[in-house]
């Protein structure tokens, strides 16, 4: 999940219901898996608009590195 974390979501949720239908353990990873997951593409996502914010208003200002 630290490196894809679209495949960490894809894959927990395959877990967790292959783990549901046939009552295997790891349900805990499965989880974490999932929960990873989504918050790397958040914190991704959120880190995306900041980075893009910056440099629109950098380019606003006239001044370009």
């Amino acid at each position: 999940a630290f490196v894809f974390s679209i495949a960490g979501i894809i894959l927990g949720h395959m877990a967790l219901s292959q783990i549901k239908k046939t009552g295997e353990s790891g349900r805990g990873l499965a989880l974490a898996g999932t929960i990873l997951g989504y918050v790397f593409t958040l914190g991704g996502l959120v880190l995306a608009i900041v980075w893009f914010i910056f440099w629109a208003a950098l380019a606003g200002t006239g001044v370009y590195y």
